[in-house]
């Protein structure tokens, strides 16, 4: 089964840092462009060396802020990529981009460089909240960005995040339907995590986070999140997103269905399929690191290891138990508890595929442990995997 091929490139940079990410994100005071348009390209040309021809199913550009990036510069690594393999007829590029009016006002030149999907970090429709979340747009900022978005873009999504502080079910219920009002084909709904390492995280621990929802308060919001989805016609295909269907993110899906991605850029992650060995990459993080072994020695990687069979099929569980569709029942052969799971309705079962039912699906990680036998690996994509338990 072809579970498709796609590019991941990050662009490091972001103008701050805001207090929840524990992305590879840096502020920079300046960047050299055209440097870093030349390590893109070298590293586009490595890898097609290094996997041969592909069909390019989809691009991504990740961050960090990738909105900050010059447009000749995503226009160059497009294509690089679409030269260094065949794009799909119906190739889908993404560029995530934040709804400042100077970041918008970029938004025609990325699409003349062949971006076709703008996701678009709006995060809050509330001023005070994007405020306490550092972010340095307005919610008017944000929905002009997004119509500015329709009207260049055939698709667009955007990113929401829920369980903020001192959120309640019934304020979400009225920020979500404003948002679903706003929705084209996509969106991404996120639940507040906090992370260690973060801003946030630090504040939580010196107890001055307050006002953060409870587990029984979190879960209410989660609910909500599903009916409301399912009602406008965007249900869940992934525990955090909803689309119409047929407007799936397919780079995405590319990574919770297993597929080939190559990484290039600040600490981008990759799997790839190589001769039937599954491969794991990793780059350094450091931009300046990163940059400069691209430069000095043609190669970004930090890490390159062959994956286990065993380890591949347990990433494979991991990562496609997210997805509304679930996974092939004979990747669970050597799981433990799907029936006790099955019976609980946590999980359900038909003849080819289980899946984790709308009880189960807040509660991934504790399923996770119950049924794999060898403990967890740590699985690391380029997109933001957040649960909901």
């Amino acid at each position: 089964m072809d579970r498709g091929f796609g590019l991941y490139v990050h662009w490091p940079f972001c103008q701050a840092k805001c207090p929840y990410c524990d992305f590879n994100s840096h502020v920079a005071s300046s960047i050299d462009q055209p440097r870093w348009q030349k390590a893109f390209l070298k590293e586009v040309l490595r890898i097609r060396r290094d996997v041969g021809p592909r069909k390019l199913g989809s691009m991504f550009f990740g961050g960090g802020t990738p909105s900050l990036m010059a447009a000749e510069t995503v226009a160059r690594v497009i294509e690089a990529a679409k030269d260094a393999w065949a794009p799909a007829d119906d190739v889908e590029i993404t560029l995530e981009a934040n709804p400042t009016s100077v970041e918008a006002g970029r938004f025609r030149a990325y699409a003349r460089a062949g971006v076709n999907r703008l996701s678009l970090g709006i995060q809050s429709l509330r001023d005070p909240d994007l405020k306490a979340l550092g972010r340095r747009h307005t919610s008017a900022e944000a929905v002009a960005a997004l119509d500015i978005a329709r009207s260049v873009f055939p698709r667009v999504s955007f990113d929401l995040i829920y369980a903020r502080q001192n959120q309640t079910a019934a304020k979400w219920e009225v920020e979500l339907a404003e948002a679903l009002e706003l929705a084209a084909d996509h969106v991404s709904l996120y639940q507040l995590t906090i992370e260690p390492g973060t801003a946030f995280g630090d504040r939580l621990a010196a107890g001055r986070l307050p006002g953060l929802p409870d587990e029984s308060r979190s879960l209410d919001m989660f609910n909500l999140t599903q009916d409301m989805t399912e009602a406008a016609g965007l249900p869940a295909y992934e525990i955090s997103n909803h689309a119409r269907p047929g407007e799936e993110s397919r780079h995405n899906l590319v990574y919770w269905r297993s597929g080939s991605w190559a990484g290039i850029g600040p600490g981008a992650h990759g799997r790839l399929t190589i001769d039937g060995l599954r491969i794991a990459t990793e780059c350094h993080s450091s931009p300046d690191r990163w940059l400069d072994a691209v430069e000095t020695t043609g190669n970004g990687y930090s890490q390159c290891d062959s994956v286990s069979a065993e380890d591949a099929r347990i990433e494979a569980v991991m990562a496609g138990l997210r997805l509304a569709e679930g996974v092939t029942t004979d990747m669970l052969k050597e799981c433990n508890n799907i029936k006790a799971l099955v019976d609980s309705g946590h999980l359900e079962r038909t003849l080819d595929f289980v899946r984790t039912t709308r009880k189960g699906r807040p509660l991934l990680d504790a399923i996770l442990r119950e049924i794999l036998v060898q403990p967890v690996p740590v699985v690391t994509s380029n997109r933001r995997q957040s649960s909901s338990n």
